[in-house]
């Protein structure tokens, strides 16, 4: 009987975690992303992304650039 006990618990306490863990509100939005706002003085360094991608694919590594490098443009500051 005390086996039977100790598993009701263990499975009333499970089961009280599960249904509290689902329980918070996820952040949702509906509208479409912006596009993202150009900077006219800041562009692609496409010469360092080239380099990173060259030597990335000599190692078998797959680049995906999340946000690539930007190099300010000449006379802009």
């Amino acid at each position: 009987m005390n086996i039977m006990l100790r598993i009701a618990a263990v499975s009333l306490s499970a089961l009280l975690l599960s249904a509290c863990a689902g329980t918070q509100e996820m952040p949702r939005s509906d509208a479409p992303a912006a596009e993202p706002q150009a900077r006219p003085e800041l562009t692609r360094d496409e010469l360092y992304i080239a380099y990173v991608e060259r030597v990335a694919r000599r190692r078998g590594i797959h680049v995906m650039w999340v946000n690539p490098p930007q190099k300010r443009l000449a006379g802009t500051e």
